[in-house]
């Protein structure tokens, strides 16, 4: 997996999930390898209202996201 599948997954969950609309997403750390690890992330999202920015942690487990943690910057 290429970081850009990582990036297109993690924004896929963010929308499945919360129902947020990613407006943007810069990788900070990238310590996937075969589709486990973590992808942490500084993100603006949008969910319904005014853009909100956040740095969150995907955690990858064979390709797939398994857990998110964020953090309001």
């Amino acid at each position: 997996m290429t970081e850009t599948d990582l990036i297109a997954l993690a924004k896929r969950y963010l929308k499945e999930q919360y129902g947020e609309d990613t407006l943007a997403m810069s990788v900070t750390r990238s310590g996937v390898t075969d589709g486990t690890g973590v992808l942490a992330a500084d993100c603006t999202v949008r969910a319904g209202g005014e853009p909100s920015d956040w740095s969150k942690r995907f955690t990858f487990t064979q390709g797939r996201i398994t857990d998110m943690s964020a953090r309001r910057r």
